[in-house]
């Protein structure tokens, strides 16, 4: 795959992400679904931005643009989950279609993973490896942090005492 197919491909990839997820932000009612999926768009976004920028500049100059920041910024995906578990109705106003939305974010994410380390291996120039396996690394965080969050919604009380790491001794 050349270069420029390259950049294509995870940019279409960043696009739907970011559809899927700005619209389940608006149709969930869950506040847990609703900020995850917020959050996602907004990294997702950004990350579009910053491919675009690179697809623009590879356009211009027809090679790896040594003056393009190869990094994009973190997700906080996982601290939307770790302080939303504390409050009433974070479990109990989702519905299937929130089940059925994670379970395809999880998939989306998977699928992400998979692209960007295969980019990666694809890669000659050492910063574009490392700007695919940094998407890769952040495509891993936000799937990690959406099979929690199904984790949670699907049973609470199990999600809760894993994390506490609680034993039956109490300790």
């Amino acid at each position: 795959m050349d270069r420029m197919s390259s950049i294509e491909l995870a940019l279409k990839n960043e696009i739907t992400e970011h559809e899927f997820y700005l619209n389940e932000a608006l149709r969930s009612r869950n506040e847990l679904a609703k900020k995850m999926f917020a959050q996602l768009a907004k990294d997702e976004e950004e990350h579009m931005h910053r491919i675009r920028a690179l697809h623009e500049k590879l356009i211009k100059q027809g090679n790896w643009p040594k003056d393009m920041p190869i990094v994009v910024a973190g997700t906080d995906v996982k601290k939307i989950l770790d302080s939303i578990v504390a409050k009433a109705g974070s479990v109990t106003d989702h519905d299937e279609d929130d089940v059925k939305a994670l379970k395809k974010a999880i998939d989306f994410e998977s699928k992400g993973v998979d692209l960007y380390t295969r980019l990666t291996g694809l890669c000659q120039n050492q910063m574009e490896k490392n700007f695919f396996s940094f998407l890769a690394g952040i495509e891993r965080e936000h799937h990690r942090s959406l099979v929690d969050a199904l984790a949670y919604l699907n049973d609470p009380e199990s999600w809760l005492m894993q994390q506490e790491r609680a034993g039956l001794d109490g300790a």
